[in-house]
């Protein structure tokens, strides 16, 4: 069975540690939420759902509520803008010493994209993605990423746009780069993991962290030559 972490719980929420592969929701019998109400510890909680999302390819923090009251308390501070959310990425190429510090602001539709349009067509609205560079190696880039706005894929099409897409994006990335990485390197996942989470609740302020990068991200990184 998918062995789910839970990193942070408190009155009315937890903050579980998602697999990237598995989505949400609407994937009954095999998605998170179908997986923890299996477990005892959550068999017994009449409410178990997400305050916000996060793609099934993607790993890390998400914040799940426990109770009615704090789902609607935390969905509205959601919709808001009052939580924050940092994730780390693995990106293909390097970054001039002048570039360590950037924002992607390309507006973007609100629908998806794709490999060949990755702002997606029609109708596009402004978003904002900041970037760090964390470290490199001779073929990637390790970057910590904060988002500003909301809009689908936002990181992974910003990414793709400006020429450093995720490394195992099957949406967005090369078919050539995927097919390297699961031949050669037997990595057949997408390198992007949300790692932080701030927000606000009940008048505090909790900021819930990742124990760290996947071992599969870190173990490209530090083994890429």
């Amino acid at each position: 069975m998918t062995q789910i972490a839970v990193i942070e719980q408190g009155s009315g929420w937890i903050c579980v540690e998602k697999p990237s592969g598995i989505s949400v929701h609407n994937d009954p019998g095999r998605d998170l939420i179908s997986i923890l109400s299996n477990l005892p510890a959550f068999k017994d909680r009449q409410v178990l759902q997400p305050v916000h999302r996060l793609d099934r390819e993607t790993s890390g923090l998400i914040l799940l509520a426990t109770t009615e009251e704090s789902l609607s308390r935390l969905s509205g501070g959601f919709a808001e803008g009052k939580m924050k959310k940092r994730y780390q990425a693995l990106v293909h190429g390097n970054f001039p010493e002048d570039q360590f510090t950037g924002e992607w602001a390309w507006p973007l539709t609100k629908q998806a994209g794709g490999r060949k349009d990755p702002a997606g067509r029609g109708k596009k609205q402004p978003a904002r993605t900041r970037y760090t560079v964390l470290s490199q190696t001779p073929h990637y880039a390790l970057l910590d990423i904060e988002l500003f706005t909301g809009k689908k894929h936002q990181i992974r099409r910003h990414a793709k746009l400006s020429g450093h897409p995720i490394v195992g994006d099957s949406r967005y990335g090369s078919p050539r780069a995927l097919s390297f990485l699961a031949e050669q390197k037997n990595f057949s996942r997408m390198a992007l993991h949300a790692c932080r989470l701030e927000f606000s609740d009940q008048d505090c302020l909790i900021v819930v962290e990742s124990p760290g990068l996947p071992e599969e991200i870190r173990s490209l990184l530090e083994n890429d030559d």
